[in-house]
């Protein structure tokens, strides 16, 4: 017998009680950025009150959490009993320190894979398939020859393991149950569908939320705004009300970080580029950003890595190149001008807004023209480590999955960090204080990008600094461009603790790029 339908509408206290001992749950967001706070701290609540949920596994591509100050995101499940098992992208030692310090006393197991991985293995579980299948990670710290993405001792247990198809390598990650889905959106009806008008990107609700059904899971979305039933147009519905258990309301919802919404994040409304251009000032970074600019070329698609490489946009507007070349980043919005670390992964004027899969897809599949990335260690073969360095683990975000075919690898970075004080001057580099720590190391300490498999694979690769550039070659790094004002052995050559090839055409970087 047909009843009235039920509002999905319901509180947080009854949502987060329907989450059980032992769940696998996957959670949404991308730091700040679609996380859906609330949910994530009247769970804490629940567990510090009665000591339920225990022996959680949580699965999220992106860290989820943003304060230095308060717990938010993830660290709400930094409590001993309460959090098994993590398994994520990217990890943040000052925004989660509790979740961090857990992880290096071995008080949890924890598993560091890629970002693209992860969004692809929760697809295939919302598919109901065996597992995921990739190529992507081979020969790096994810690899079960490797690391295995095991960040710890206690993480005793490989989850991916090495198959071969065809003749070929391949890793093999295996379905697991999805029993809780936390996601976030903007504005919901009481059936549970849900838009996201207000968000700067997607990420993957859709396919957690799938993952969870085909699971026979529960899915709690956290909204700003609810509205009656049959007035959401059909093609602004994310996640449709048949994958939804629970819509949980946080009217104080914010966008991101920041204090206000941004709509030119969203594309509701479009701003002139006089307004977005901020002047670089000629240092080290815009020393960097104009040798990189130098390898591009005319309808280039190019992906930023944090740090230097965000600078781009605006040395594009600055240069008048903007309009030649289209910025992607890996969490979904494609043209327009990337925001810098603040927010990263929002773009204002983006051209196009798709799922972190989706964008996953055209990387790995060659779709990138060129990528700029920072390094933290460079070894004397050529492989870079943005991992794990002096000890701490802070992931790799999406970094194996964009150089996995990205066709021209920009590796940006100063030779040396650590009160590193440098001058441009006259069209000269002056190093008025060297730094303390070497970069270009014997052997890196994580093998996060691996050189060999980029020269079998053909792909081009540039390391970029304020005072040097050097390409990957068959018989390793090979120093090929320096700075005006520079002495070869005194400023670059002492501070690199490996032997460098030296080209036969080294030559002196242009003269304008210090201008």
């Amino acid at each position: 017998m047909l009843t009235t339908t039920k509002s999905k509408v319901i509180s947080f206290e009854e949502a987060v009680s329907k989450i059980p001992n032992g769940a696998n749950i996957t959670i949404s967001g991308l730091i700040s950025v679609l996380c859906p706070e609330r949910v994530m701290a009247e769970l804490e609540k629940r567990y510090l009150s009665t000591g339920e949920p225990r022996d959680l596994t949580v699965i999220t591509p992106v860290r989820v959490g943003w304060s230095k100050t308060h717990s938010t995101g993830l660290e709400h499940v930094a409590n001993r009993g309460m959090l098994k098992r993590l398994i994520s992208g990217s990890f943040n030692v000052k925004e989660g320190p509790r979740l961090t310090e857990m992880i290096r006393e071995n008080e949890i197991e924890a598993y560091g894979f890629s970002m693209g991985t992860i969004f692809h293995w929760i697809r295939a579980m919302a598919a109901g398939e065996s597992g995921l299948v990739t190529k992507v990670g081979l020969h790096t710290y994810v690899d079960p020859r490797y690391d295995g993405g095991r960040l710890n001792e206690h993480t005793k247990e490989n989850i991916s393991k090495v198959i071969e198809i065809g003749g070929e390598e391949n890793l093999f990650y295996p379905s697991i149950p999805i029993h809780v889905a936390i996601i976030r959106g903007s504005t919901a009806d009481e059936n549970g569908n849900i838009t996201l008008e207000n968000e700067p990107v997607t990420l993957s609700g859709l396919e957690m939320a799938m993952a969870a059904k085909a699971s026979g899971g529960f899915v709690i979305a956290q909204v700003k705004q609810v509205v009656p039933n049959n007035t959401l147009n059909p093609h602004d519905v994310a996640i449709p009300g048949i994958l939804v258990d629970a819509v949980v309301i946080d009217p104080d919802q914010k966008q991101s970080l920041l204090d206000e919404d941004d709509p030119s994040w969203t594309g509701e409304i479009k701003l002139p580029l006089e307004q977005v251009y901020k002047p670089l000032p000629l240092n080290s970074k815009k020393v960097i950003l104009r040798r990189a600019a130098k390898e591009l070329k005319q309808g280039d698609v190019i992906n930023l890595g944090v740090g230097i490489p965000v600078g781009l946009p605006q040395l594009a507007i600055e240069e008048g190149f903007f309009d030649d070349v289209t910025f992607s980043l890996e969490h979904g919005a494609i043209g327009g001008v990337p925001m810098g670390e603040e927010v990263f992964g929002a773009h204002i004027n983006p051209t196009a807004i798709i799922s972190s899969p989706q964008v996953f897809d055209f990387y790995h599949c060659g779709g990138l023209s060129a990528t700029l990335l920072g390094f933290a260690q460079i070894d004397r073969v050529g492989n870079v480590n943005v991992s794990m360095f002096n000890g701490v683990f802070r992931g790799s975000g999406g970094f194996i999955d964009i150089v996995h075919k990205t066709k021209k690898i920009m590796f940006c970075g100063t030779l040396t960090s650590g009160k590193l004080d440098v001058a441009i001057e006259q069209g000269k580099v002056n190093i008025l204080n060297e730094g303390k720590h070497k970069k270009f190391i014997p052997e890196v300490e994580q093998l996060t990008f691996n050189a060999k498999v980029a020269l079998k694979n053909k792909q081009e690769v540039l390391y970029l600094t304020e005072r040097a550039v050097f390409r990957l070659e068959d018989q390793g790094i090979t120093l090929i461009e320096y700075a005006p004002g520079v002495d070869i052995e005194r400023d670059i050559l002492s501070h690199i603790d490996f032997k460098v090839n030296i080209s036969p055409n080294l030559r002196e970087m242009d003269a304008d790029i210090f201008k």
